[in-house]
């Protein structure tokens, strides 16, 4: 076993080394093994959720309408989660009825985080892991009332988070650590709290939010106190990546490759045509205005051509949750690193440096 350039752990095959191949929620993931596809032969179906409603979860809506999940022999069931549609309605995006659902999922795009501390804490999310990241630092901004005006006036205040373990609290439990604060003592975090419905009700006084509430703020006059990926530089993070189960992996791996191949492909295809990711946009989350449309997109300058597991951010979330819990593990624990015996599911990994080779 060997480690990477980029700190990701990986593994040696046929005299090569390999990467580890490749959310606000994990999303709920199945485990049963599926049919493996011959070549020629009927696509394999599964099954996909998306766990947020953010511009990175977009790239897994362009796989599937640019015709590039059944091009690469997947038959892919897409949908937003319930949790995701219901917190980006109140922050005035409005995803169609008909992409959204509740259930299990074979793989998905998630948060990297969340599914750490969930590792860590939770035995019914112990066998989940993480194939890939799109979201390696913080890009997050704070929405405050009109009468605090920088970060420092958030002590002694009410900040509202999705839930613990979640990217927004990653993000006060970092606020407090670089401020000096106790973040029991010297703030009050408000879980379940992340629109400006929660401000107007005057449920709390600040809250984190991600890239595309807050170009639906701005576009209503509702300016960010901070920027915070300009407030504090390159924070790692486990963001928003491709997340499924040891067990789903092991059992499927041609499913997985094809899956990690459609996404570097639709990378690829966003980085060199936006208009992609407008029509996505529009269709799946009702974003139609073009101005909101390419300020959504520019948010995608720090997605990584080649997803690999974000190494320091999961070294990061152990180091913010630290507890026994999460001393009784490594950070290899909770990404997937493929054995001998899943040899033709780490082709997945080649194909992320193939496809990056043909976009670049």
């Amino acid at each position: 076993m060997i480690l990477s350039s980029n700190g990701c752990r990986g593994i040696r095959l046929a005299g090569e080394a390999l990467l580890a191949a490749p959310a606000l929620a994990t999303p709920r993931l199945a485990a049963q093994p599926l049919p493996a596809a011959k070549p020629g032969g009927a696509p394999i179906k599964v099954t996909v959720s998306l766990g947020d409603v953010d511009i990175t979860k977009i790239i897994g809506v362009v796989a599937l309408e640019e015709g590039i999940f059944k091009r690469n022999g997947l038959d892919v069931d897409l949908y937003v989660t319930s949790g995701a549609a219901e917190i980006a309605d109140g922050n005035g995006i409005h995803v169609p009825k008909q992409y959204v659902r509740g259930g299990r999922a074979d793989m998905g795009i998630g948060g990297g985080t969340p599914l750490v501390h969930s590792v860590a804490t939770d035995v019914d999310a112990e066998d989940r892991v993480i194939i890939g990241s799109l979201d390696h630092i913080v890009h997050w901004w704070v929405v405050a009332r009109p009468e605090i005006k920088k970060l420092a006036d958030l002590k002694g205040k009410r900040i509202g988070y999705s839930g613990v373990g979640a990217m927004t609290h990653f993000i006060i439990l970092e606020l407090c650590k670089r401020m000096g604060w106790n973040p029991d003592m010297d703030i009050v975090p408000m879980a379940n709290a992340i629109s400006v419905d929660n401000l107007e009700r005057n449920q709390v006084d600040a809250f984190i939010s991600p890239g595309m509430a807050t170009v639906e703020f701005k576009s209503k006059g509702i300016l960010p106190i901070a920027d915070l990926r300009e407030e504090w530089g390159p924070v790692p993070i486990a963001g928003s990546g491709l997340v499924s189960t040891k067990k789903f992996v092991r059992e499927n791996p041609e499913a997985v490759r094809r899956f990690v191949k459609s996404i570097v492909e639709a990378i690829a295809l966003m980085k060199s045509n936006r208009e992609v990711a407008f029509k996505a946009q529009a269709k799946w989350y009702g974003v139609g205005d073009r101005e909101k449309q390419n300020a959504n997109y520019l948010v995608l300058d720090t997605l990584p051509r080649k997803p690999y597991p974000s190494i320091d951010g999961i070294k990061k979330t152990m180091q913010l949750y630290d507890s026994l819990a999460m001393r009784r593990h490594k950070p290899e624990d909770f990404f997937e690193v493929l054995g001998d015996a899943g040899a033709d599911a780490a082709l997945a990994v080649g194909s992320i440096r193939e496809i990056g080779r043909a976009h670049v």
